[in-house]
């Protein structure tokens, strides 16, 4: 009785150290798990922000005006798009918002751009 005793006790005294020597011997830990998994809804949300700056600023409101479409649908809009249309429509919001900093784009021009996108994200609602 006494050997079953202290066979148990050795055996439960030694299963914590089998159970951290487990985690050590795996590749990946749980918090880079956790980070990988929350990029993909961390890029989706950077890239709504990217068109809404877009959007908000001074070209994209007159753009809004302009085509006479309210702000609000358009934003429901964005948020209905599928990863990879808002991942297209953010690039060209980027690279809008990069030319017209530049110096490379006029105020005409930009609005142009809004307006596309203004139809992209339209067009998304609608198919």
């Amino acid at each position: 009785m006494w050997t079953v005793g202290l066979a148990l006790v050795l055996g439960l005294a030694a299963a914590p150290s089998r159970v951290a020597a487990q985690d050590k011997d795996h590749v990946v830990s749980l918090d880079e798990l956790k980070s990988d998994a929350a990029k993909p809804s961390q890029t989706r949300a950077d890239n709504e922000a990217e068109v809404r700056h877009l959007l908000q600023g001074e070209a994209g409101q007159e753009a809004l005006k302009q085509t006479k479409v309210d702000y609000a649908k358009v934003d429901k809009a964005i948020g209905q798009l599928s990863d990879d249309d808002l991942a297209n429509v953010a690039q060209k919001s980027r690279q809008a918002d990069a030319d017209f900093a530049a110096g490379g784009l006029k105020a005409t021009l930009i609005i142009v751009i809004a307006l596309i996108i203004i139809l992209i994200v339209v067009l998304a609602l609608v198919f």
